[in-house]
């Protein structure tokens, strides 16, 4: 096993859906780098190429607390630009983990079959 990540999770480290795809992660013996929001941010260029590659409602949890406290105007997203801001203000609303594997791939949660698959195949 190669000590180089061949991941960058990125999401809130006391998010029960990411102590799962990191213990998952350390069982599996996947080296991965965590970037965690509410420590370090939210890194906009990253925001703006998941949005181009997934799409901006891939991305935007509207069953959480966050968005449920968010206004109504708030919540009307209707171009990347704005939920881009809206996931930049409120980094809670962003669905988790963000998972970048070394080959260019983005994986949004946490679903154990895939990250078998393409993590640790």
């Amino acid at each position: 096993m190669s000590n180089k990540p061949c991941a960058k999770i990125f999401g809130i480290a006391n998010c029960s859906t990411v102590k799962k795809a990191l213990i998952w992660c350390q069982e599996s013996n996947i080296v991965y780098d965590f970037h965690d929001y509410k420590k370090s941010g939210v890194p906009l260029d990253r925001l703006e190429e998941w949005c181009k590659t997934l799409g901006w409602k891939a991305l935007i949890n509207t069953k959480g607390p966050t968005w449920r406290k968010l206004t109504p105007e708030q919540q009307d997203i209707t171009t990347q630009s704005k939920a881009v801001a809206t996931m930049a203000e409120f980094s809670s609303v962003i669905r988790r983990p963000i998972v970048e594997t070394a080959d260019g791939q983005i994986l949004v949660g946490f679903d154990e079959k895939l990250y078998k698959r393409v993590l640790a195949p």
